[in-house]
């Protein structure tokens, strides 16, 4: 099936990410979010994005003017009617998700797949809340989006081989490098690696071993990670880094290893949830 037109359900750092690979493919997007501070304010990153590179001499300004002119703000879900593929970026709340998918299958066309940009939730469930499991399946983007090469394409119990190979041959369209998460297991790969690793992390600055600032200088010079895990929490959100650890310790038969450190949630309990609030770990 010819893909031309993309639905994108939520304009926060990861949707409006979405929607502008999107565009950039040269697909019609439809970006749609509940308030339309949200649609703006996502409209104006990637604004900004596009005249960074326009300043870099990347793109010139009407290839920028061309990519802005095929994404739709919209606060209707009913904009999303005539799609021919959905990517879901609405926050981590697992009935949240269930309930745009459900509006979404009574909405959409039913050879189109819905996909869901969840960082560790099951695929599953989900689906379940659909009429077209087969055609449901996890498409995991990391951030920045325009920046970060990798997409999880991810199974879900029903998802089908078309699903798959629809979704992952999208992915690589956008020029990102896909690989296929067979099971449908809570944090999926990055997840499951990445997450014990931050959980260390924080459990050495709290027991007063090292520095917030010489953890990530170790990390970064001595296993040569482009950031250390507090900067990485600062971008891509502390309550998230926090959610996610809360999540797999209960998919996960409740292993200490997943337990979250007082620190973490201390962090959360007081606001601060990293760059998107303007404090976290460094400020």
């Amino acid at each position: 099936m010819e893909i031309k037109k993309i639905g994108v359900v939520g304009a926060g750092a990861m949707g409006n990410g979405i929607a502008q690979v999107a565009a950039q493919i040269g697909c019609d997007v439809v970006m749609r979010d509940i308030e339309m501070r949200f649609v703006e304010g996502g409209m104006k990153n990637i604004d900004r994005f596009l005249s960074k590179s326009v300043e870099k001499g990347k793109m010139d300004i009407k290839e920028k003017e061309n990519i802005m002119g095929r994404i739709k703000g919209t606060l209707d879900m009913a904009d999303l009617k005539d799609v021919d593929f959905v990517v879901e970026a609405v926050i981590e709340d697992l009935d949240l998700k269930k309930s745009v998918f459900k509006e979404l299958d009574e909405l959409c066309r039913p050879e189109v797949i819905l996909s869901t940009n969840t960082s560790s939730m099951s695929i599953t469930e989900i689906a379940a809340s659909t009429k077209r499991p087969d055609k449901v399946c996890g498409m995991h983007f990391f951030n920045p989006v325009p920046l970060m090469r990798l997409v999880e394409i991810i199974r879900g119990y029903l998802t089908s081989d078309e699903t798959i190979k629809i979704t992952t041959e999208l992915s690589q369209k956008m020029g990102k490098t896909t690989i296929e998460v067979k099971k449908d297991s809570p944090g999926f790969v990055v997840n499951r690696i990445m997450i014990p690793h931050i959980l260390e992390a924080i459990k050495i600055v709290e027991e007063g071993i090292a520095s917030i600032e010489d953890v990530d200088k170790a990390v970064k010079n001595g296993l040569n990670y482009p950031m250390g895990p507090f900067e990485l929490m600062d971008l891509t959100g502390i309550d998230v880094a926090n959610f996610v650890t809360d999540y797999l310790y209960k998919e996960l038969n409740k292993e200490n290893k997943w337990v979250a450190p007082n620190l973490l949630k201390t962090m959360v309990r007081a606001g601060n949830f990293g760059k998107k609030v303007g404090k976290g770990w460094y400020k």
